[in-house]
């Protein structure tokens, strides 16, 4: 079944977001850990891609890598930046060999080391010029895309930001993946105006379980516009400067957040793990699909 059949049933699905490992021993690492996992049997695993493309070839190893020894469907993200139209078709034509089937497209983030980036100069400016040449590509794929459910950090406007949402839908996704977030009703707020919009895809949660502060800190700094509701801080200040307790609460909450999307008959959750298993496992065996 493939993954659009999957996010179209009635029970919620579950996903898992890896990023690509640095070297051979953390890439055998990581495989230990899709394997963990996949006896919980997600609908796929996806794979991330570095920022201005620096990890493209380590997207593409993990994904064929996973592939060849699971049977999870493997997603690998594809982003816009840096890259030219040529580029961009030997990218796809090399995993459509490679059987892959479905496409997260981003627009992604320019080099760390390049503050000064010109975006005007790239051939693929925005999400929806990548989202429709993947569309053109024969091989087919299956695409989708990213939401925010606490607003694009880009996009202050919010009846703006769903207008260039929607163009980007039109484009030819065929699903949503959200950023993360803490507060369900952000998301219940943001399914209702893709509703409005006339958006009505299969929207997966994304989901990142705090488990130290000083992780949160990180991502309050790279999720610009992150928003961390006083419930989640509450739990966070009770365990003090225990770091076992400051993990425990983040899994709970995170528990507790995941439930809640499937009671309200969300079409997945989707885990960014960090490459761990551990946490993840015990967030997912709780839950009740």
């Amino acid at each position: 079944m493939n993954v659009i059949s999957l996010l179209q049933a009635e029970r919620t699905t579950l996903s898992f977001e890896f990023f690509p490992p640095k070297d051979e021993s953390a890439s055998d690492t990581l495989l230990e850990t899709v394997h963990e996992l996949d006896r919980l049997n997600p609908a796929f695993v996806s794979v991330t891609y570095g920022a201005g493309g620096t990890t493209r070839e380590r997207t593409r190893a993990v994904v064929q890598r996973i592939m060849k020894e699971t049977c999870v469907p493997t997603i690998p993200h594809l982003t816009c930046i840096g890259h030219s139209e040529e580029e961009m078709m030997e990218i796809l034509d090399r995993y459509a060999g490679d059987g892959v089937k479905t496409i997260l497209a981003l627009r992604g983030d320019p080099p760390r080391n390049q503050p000064d980036y010109d975006r005007s100069k790239d051939h693929f400016k925005y999400a929806g010029d990548l989202v429709k040449f993947i569309k053109e590509h024969p091989a087919d794929f299956t695409i989708g895309v990213a939401g925010f459910p606490e607003g694009h950090p880009t996009t202050q406007n919010r009846l703006i930001e769903m207008d260039h949402f929607k163009k980007k839908i039109d484009a030819g996704a065929d699903y949503i993946c959200t950023q993360l977030f803490f507060d369900n009703h952000d998301f219940s707020d943001y399914r209702e105006r893709c509703e409005l919009a006339g958006i009505h895809l299969p929207i997966v949660a994304g989901i990142m379980p705090i488990t130290t502060i000083s992780g949160m800190l990180r991502m309050a700094e790279l999720a610009e516009g992150s928003r961390f509701p006083a419930s989640l801080l509450r739990v966070l200040n009770a365990a003090g400067d225990d770091a076992m307790l400051i993990r425990q609460a983040g899994i709970d909450y995170a528990k507790t957040q995941c439930q809640g999307l499937i009671d309200q008959g969300t079409s997945g959750i989707h885990l960014y793990t960090l490459n761990k298993s551990r946490g993840t496992i015990e967030i997912a065996e709780s839950l009740s699909f």
